[in-house]
C-alpha cells in the first residue's frame, strides 16, 4: 500500500470517527423524544367517581402541562375529600425540558390507559417518574413499591467491587441530599475501578422531600442494592420518593463539566498572546466551522449508513435465498393460510382505532370481520422480530397444526413487507382480565366457571408441554392471554409467540426475557433461566387472581401484603385460605375445590422449581381428590429487606440495563 492509500484511509477513519461522535452527540439530544419505560404499579381496581376520574385527567393534564422543569406536584381539589387528587412528577436531573415533557407526556397517557380505576399508581420511565393517589403524599418519605432493575453479568472482583459500589453510592446520596434549598436532589458520581473501567453512579429524590427524609430514603435503596444487585455489573433500585443506579458505562449526562486547563509556559518559552480585539478575514469562527461541518458529517453519514443498510438488506436475501431453496409450489401448506394484507385492512377497517381490543408485548390486536360474515381477531406483530420470511412461514404452520380445545385457533397469517399478521378465531367474551378485574363483570364468573377455567388453562398449558408435536413453553401465560368463548371456555393465546420471535423452546437460558413481571418465575425473571416449571409457576399465580377476582399486583400501597401469592400464603399458613375467595362467589363456590385449587397454586409458586408439580400432575389432582397434595413451601419472593422494611422484593433482569 503507498503511502498516498494510507493516508486517504487514515482520513476516511477520522471522518468516520468525527460523523460518530457528532451523530451521538445528536442523538443524546434526541433521545429525549423517545421515553424508555421500565415499570408501573396500579392499585386494585377501586370503584371510582366520574368526579374522580375527571379529577385525575385534570391532574394529567396539568402536570403535562408544566413538565418544563425537573419536578412539580400539584393537587386538584373536590368537595369530596375522596375526589381529591394528589399527583407529582420527578424527571431525571440530566434530562432537558423537552425530554422531560415527553416523558411525563406519555407516563400520563400510559396511565390513563393502563390505571383508569385504581385511585393511586406510579410509573417510572428512565427519564421520570409520575404518580399520583387520592391521599397525601407530598414531602413524605415512600419507599413501597420497590422495583430492583439488574444486569444479570457478575463483575469479576465482587467483594471489592461492592466495597467500592457503597462508597460511590453513599458520596451521591449525601451529595443529593445535602443540596442546597430550591435546587435538584440530584446527584452523579464516578469511581475508578482499574485504568480501563470506571464506575458511575447516580442518586436523586424528589424535591420536595427535607434533607433528612431524602438523606433516609436513599440510605434504604443503598441498603436494598445487596438484595438485589449483588456483584452485578449495573443495577437500580426505584422508590416512589427516591432512585440510585450504577453502570459500568455513562448513562447520565454531566451537568458541570470541568473546566479545560489552562496551557502553562513551558521553561524559557513565552507564553502565546492572544489579543481579543484581532480580527479580519485571515479567520473562520469555530461556530461558524461547527455550523459548515456538522451539517456535512451528518449527511455524509446517514448515506453511508443507508448504503449499509442497502447492502446488509441485499446480502441477507442472498444468504436466505441460497440456504432455503424452496419455492411457492414446495409450500403449498404453509401457503393455504395466508390472508392478503389487503384482505385484513378491509376485515379492520384499516386497523383503525375502534377496531382495537388490546395491545401487548407481541404486537396489536384487532376485531375483524370476513366477507363471509366470520369475526377474527388480528395480531399486528411487532417489527422487531428476527426471522426472515420462510422461517416465519415455517413456524406459522407448525403453530397452525396445534389443534387442542383451550387452544386459540391460528387462522392463518399475512406477511407482506414488513408486515407479520397473524389471524386468530375471535372470542366473544374477549380476554379473562377484561371480565375478572372488573367489579361489575366479575359477576358473570361465578365459582363454576372459574373452575371450568382453571381446568381448562391447565389442559391447555399440558398439552403445549407434553401432548403437542413439539414442545413449546408459553412463557407469557397471564389472565391478558386466557381469551374467553361465547360459553365462557378458556383459549389460551399467543402461545407460539416465543417461538415466532425466533426464541429458543428448550430448558436453557436466554438473555432475551420475555413475559409479564408478577407472573414470571424467579429463576427466569433473575437469570433468564427457562423451562416447563416456568409456565407452572406463571400458571400458579393466575389460579390466585381467578379465585380472588383480584390483579397479583393489587396490594400496593394497602400494607397487607407485597402482593397476592404473598396474601394467599399467609392466609394458608393461619389456617384461614377461604379468606382468599372472591365474595362475590363466596353463594356458588364449593369450600372442599377452592381449598384444593389454593393448595395446588401455592404448590405452582413454590421458589424450587424441582418443588413444582408438572402440569400433568396438576391436571391430575384438579381431576381425582384421591390424589394426596404434598405440603407447599413459602412462595417465591417472599422475602423482607433488613433494611427496607415493608418493601416488595420486585426483582426485575432487564437486557435494557446494559444499553444506554
Amino acid at each position: 500500500m503507498n503511502s498516498y492509500s494510507t493516508m486517504s484511509l487514515n482520513s476516511l477513519n477520522l471522518f468516520f470517527l468525527f460523523s460518530l461522535i457528532t451523530f451521538l452527540l445528536i442523538s443524546s439530544t434526541t433521545n429525549a423524544q423517545n421515553p424508555t419505560f421500565l415499570y408501573q404499579v396500579c392499585s386494585e381496581n377501586d370503584t371510582t367517581t366520574s368526579t374522580y376520574k375527571s379529577n385525575l385527567r385534570t391532574l394529567f393534564s396539568s402536570l403535562s402541562s408544566n413538565a418544563t422543569k425537573e419536578f412539580y406536584n400539584t393537587t386538584v381539589t373536590s368537595r369530596t375529600a375522596s375526589n381529591t387528587v394528589y399527583g407529582l412528577y420527578l424527571c431525571r436531573g440530566d434530562v432537558s425540558s423537552s425530554g422531560c415533557q415527553q416523558c411525563v407526556t406519555n407516563a400520563t397517557q400510559k396511565l390513563s390507559t393502563d390505571c383508569s380505576s385504581s385511585k393511586r399508581a406510579v410509573i417510572w420511565y428512565d427519564e421520570c417518574m409520575v404518580r399520583y393517589s387520592n391521599n397525601s403524599f407530598f414531602s413524605t418519605v415512600a419507599t413501597s413499591p420497590a422495583i430492583f432493575l439488574m444486569n444479570t453479568v457478575n463483575i469479576t472482583n465482587q467483594a471489592s467491587f461492592m466495597r467500592l459500589l457503597f462508597d460511590t453510592m453513599n458520596e451521591s446520596a449525601d451529595k443529593a441530599a445535602n443540596s442546597s434549598v430550591g435546587a435538584k436532589k440530584y446527584a452523579t458520581n464516578e469511581a475508578s475501578i482499574s485504568s480501563f473501567q470506571t464506575l458511575y453512579c447516580l442518586a436523586q429524590c424528589t424535591d420536595d422531600l427535607s434533607q433528612q427524609d431524602c438523606s433516609t430514603c436513599l440510605s434504604d435503596v443503598i441498603g436494598a442494592l445487596p438484595q438485589c444487585c449483588n456483584g452485578k455489573q449495573g443495577g437500580r433500585v426505584l422508590v416512589p420518593s427516591c432512585n440510585i443506579r450504577y453502570e459500568l458505562y455513562p448513562f447520565y449526562r454531566n451537568l458541570t463539566p470541568s473546566p479545560s486547563p489552562q496551557p502553562s509556559a513551558a521553561p524559557g518559552l513565552v507564553p502565546p498572546i492572544t489579543n481579543p480585539n484581532l480580527g479580519g478575514s485571515s479567520g473562520i469562527s469555530s461556530g461558524t466551522i461547527v455550523a459548515i461541518v456538522v451539517p456535512i458529517s451528518v449527511a455524509m453519514l446517514l448515506f453511508i449508513v443507508g448504503l449499509c443498510f442497502l447492502s446488509k438488506r441485499l446480502r441477507k436475501k442472498k444468504r436466505d435465498s441460497a440456504q432455503d431453496p424452496k419455492t411457492e409450489t414446495d409450500i403449498s401448506t404453509v401457503e393455504s393460510l395466508r390472508f392478503d394484507l389487503s384482505t385484513l385492512e378491509e376485515a379492520t377497517n384499516k386497523f383503525s382505532e375502534a377496531n382495537k381490543l388490546g395491545e401487548g408485548g407481541f404486537g396489536v390486536v384487532y376485531k375483524g370481520s370476513l366477507p363471509s360474515g366470520q369475526e377474527i381477531a388480528v395480531k399486528r406483530l411487532s417489527k422487531n422480530s428476527g426471522q426472515g420470511g420462510e422461517q416465519f412461514k415455517n413456524e406459522v404452520e407448525l403453530v397452525a397444526q396445534l389443534q387442542h380445545r383451550n387452544l386459540a385457533t391460528l387462522l392463518g397469517f399475512c406477511l407482506e413487507g414488513e408486515e407479520k399478521i397473524l389471524v386468530y378465531e375471535y372470542a366473544a367474551n374477549k380476554s379473562l382480565d377484561y371480565i375478572l378485574f372488573d367489579p361489575e363483570k366479575q359477576r358473570l364468573l361465578d365459582w363454576t366457571r372459574r373452575y371450568k377455567i382453571i381446568g381448562g388453562v391447565a389442559r391447555g398449558i399440558k398439552y403445549l408441554h407434553e401432548d403437542s408435536r413439539v414442545k413449546i413453553i408459553h412463557r407469557d401465560l397471564k389472565a391478558s392471554n386466557v381469551l374467553l368463548d361465547g360459553d365462557m371456555n378458556p383459549k389460551i393465546s399467543d402461545f407460539g409467540m416465543a417461538k415466532l420471535f425466533g426464541v429458543d423452546q428448550t430448558q436453557g437460558n436466554t438473555s432475551r426475557i420475555v413475559g409479564t413481571y408478577g407472573y414470571m418465575s424467579p429463576e427466569y425473571a433473575m437469570h433468564g433461566e427457562f423451562s416447563i416449571k416456568s409456565d407452572v409457576y406463571s400458571f400458579g399465580v393466575l389460579v390466585m387472581e381467578i379465585i380472588s377476582g383480584k390483579k397479583n399486583s393489587s396490594f400496593y400501597e394497602t400494607g397487607v401484603a407485597e402482593d397476592l401469592v404473598c396474601y394467599a400464603w399467609k392466609l394458608w399458613k393461619n389456617g384461614t385460605p377461604l379468606e382468599l375467595v372472591d365474595q362475590t362467589v363466596t353463594e356458588s363456590y364449593t369450600p372442599n375445590e377452592a381449598i384444593r385449587c389454593i393448595h395446588i397454586g401455592l404448590l405452582c409458586v413454590q421458589e424450587d422449581p424441582e418443588d413444582r408439580p408438572t402440569m400433568a400432575t396438576v391436571v391430575l389432582m384438579l381431576d381425582s381428590f384421591s390424589v394426596t397434595l404434598p405440603v407447599p413451601k413459602q412462595p417465591a419472593f417472599f422475602l423482607h429487606s433488613g433494611s427496607v422494611p415493608n418493601m416488595p422484593t420486585i426483582q426485575i433482569s432487564q437486557s435494557e440495563s446494559t444499553t444506554n
